[in-house]
């Protein structure tokens, strides 16, 4: 089984300005843990797996070199590669779907800025994906959620029929190419791989356990749980 991970990373964090003027860069996929670029956090994660065969990266091109420069230094065993990622995620995925090869079984497309990911997590979703087609990893909702109009309350939605998606989102190559040619075709943009796949209506999305440490780093106070999440992986790598 081939399995190749997609990692856009082509954003530009406007969400994270106020972390820029003690990082340098508002661009969150680049802020650093411990000296190190979130991006090659998450893609020692996946490189660590057993089931992954490659990892692609979809950057803005004036970011390439550089992130290559440091791939390098990595020095992986197993293929990193990156690509021109476009505008949107959605555009930066197709881009990176583009360029795996058609051999390629099971893609699997993770948030750039989702580090914490486990391993068990990445093997459970790409063995669910293999088996069914299609799997996501997400987490139930602790929180009441409530539907609202122009702020007002509507509805209570009830939370055993809701997850809140995470990633890794898990497909067989040729379903996803088919979902992403779908939606161009209809003009189509989707929030994530997974609601583009939906809307094939051809194949089941399973969902398996994901975890509330597998956060998505998108504002400046997520830095500080971040800095615990990787402490706390250190200590248990340590021990």
């Amino acid at each position: 089984m081939t399995v190749s991970v997609i990692l856009p990373a082509a954003g530009l964090g406007t969400r994270m300005r106020a972390a820029a003027e003690s990082t340098g860069t508002s661009r969150k996929q680049f802020m650093l843990l411990e000296g190190v670029p979130i991006l090659i956090h998450t893609v020692r994660k996946f490189v660590a797996s057993h089931y992954v065969t490659e990892v692609v990266i979809a950057l803005r091109p004036e970011d390439i070199p550089w992130v290559e420069e440091m791939l390098a230094h990595e020095r992986f065993h197993k293929p990193v590669r990156c690509v021109e990622g476009g505008e949107t995620r959605q555009e930066s995925v197709a881009n990176a779907l583009a360029a795996i090869g058609e051999d390629v079984d099971l893609v699997a497309v993770h948030d750039a800025v989702r580090p914490f990911v486990s391993q068990e997590i990445i093997a459970s979703v790409i063995l669910e994906a293999s088996r069914h087609g299609a799997a996501i990893a997400g987490v139930v909702p602790v929180d009441t959620v409530k539907q609202v109009h122009l702020h007002v309350i509507r509805g209570t939605l009830n939370r055993d029929r809701l997850i809140l998606a995470q990633t890794p989102q898990v497909f067989r190559a040729g379903l996803l190419r088919q979902a992403f040619a779908k939606a161009r075709e209809d003009g189509f943009t989707g929030t994530d791989e997974s609601s583009l796949v939906e809307r094939l209506e051809t194949a089941e999305i399973h969902v398996v356990a994901g975890s509330d440490r597998n956060i998505k780093i998108t504002r400046p106070s997520d830095m500080e749980l971040a800095q615990l999440f990787l402490a706390l992986e250190r200590e248990k790598e340590a021990g």
